[in-house]
């Protein structure tokens, strides 16, 4: 995939799809905190990595219907949030999840009528993670299936992590996990790499490894459970370069 827009994003935040609601991303960012230990003997600024940060500010728009950003963002929860960007809704695209607190709902009335809200989440324990979508957006299955085999060209011993938000239910349960495979057909479970069993809509599961856990080359998701629709999105973040942080 090439230089592409932003046209046909998605945004959740613990298993609400809030893409409609949103109007812009203002910041997905994250990376390492600078420390700067430069001597009175350098003529240059001299630093070192500090903490690993991340964060997500979005506009989003005054809904109030069930299940949509208002009831879900007014409440400033105190306790994390999951918040995914989805770049385009393609299976194998990037996305980047963060573990965060929300810690505002900022409400704003233009001249023009227009009413948004300044949202901000900045990240808790955790910093951004990008990895790649193993759902094209939000997935909708009616019985346990086996997603298809997404390629990250090689194996990887950097470990791993996992976002998945759950919209919807309809029956007992549905549990996701992920799996691995050096070819493309002998998939494996990736170990430790699978959801608590999800009830309702509004659920959301994000986990990882320890910085030295393989990923083979080909990975894709699992749905299992009894149920007749389900509706999903994952993100898995497979550290392909240097060991992942977390």
């Amino acid at each position: 995939m090439g230089k592409s827009s932003g046209l046909g994003d998605n945004f959740y935040v613990d298993g609400y799809n809030l893409s409609g609601d949103t109007q812009q991303l203002g910041n997905v960012g994250g990376g390492i905190q600078t420390i700067d230990v430069t001597g009175i003997d350098k003529s240059a600024h001299e630093r070192i990595g500090g903490l690993r940060d991340g964060r997500i500010e979005w506009t989003s728009f005054f809904n109030d219907a069930a299940g949509q950003a208002h009831p879900k963002l007014s409440v400033l929860p105190t306790a994390d949030v999951v918040a995914s960007y989805f770049r385009g809704t393609v299976l194998g695209n990037s996305a980047a999840s963060i573990v965060a607190k929300q810690v505002n709902y900022d409400g704003t009335r233009g001249n023009d009528g227009q009413f948004t809200f300044g949202v901000n989440a900045v990240a808790n324990a955790y910093g951004l993670l990008w990895g790649r979508q193993l759902t094209a957006g939000m997935k909708t299955d009616t019985t346990g299936t086996n997603g298809t085999g997404v390629d990250t060209t090689a194996s990887a011993s950097f470990g791993w992590a996992m976002a998945v938000h759950c919209t919807g239910v309809t029956g007992t349960s549905v549990t996701i996990k992920v799996q691995d495979s050096a070819d493309n057909a002998s998939f494996a479970d990736v170990t430790g790499a699978t959801t608590t069993a999800f009830t309702t809509a509004g659920g959301q599961f994000i986990i990882a490894s320890s910085s030295t856990a393989t990923v083979r080359r080909y990975i894709r998701y699992v749905s299992s459970g009894t149920f007749t629709s389900a509706t999903f999105a994952v993100n898995f973040v497979k550290g392909e370069g240097v060991a992942l942080m977390f």
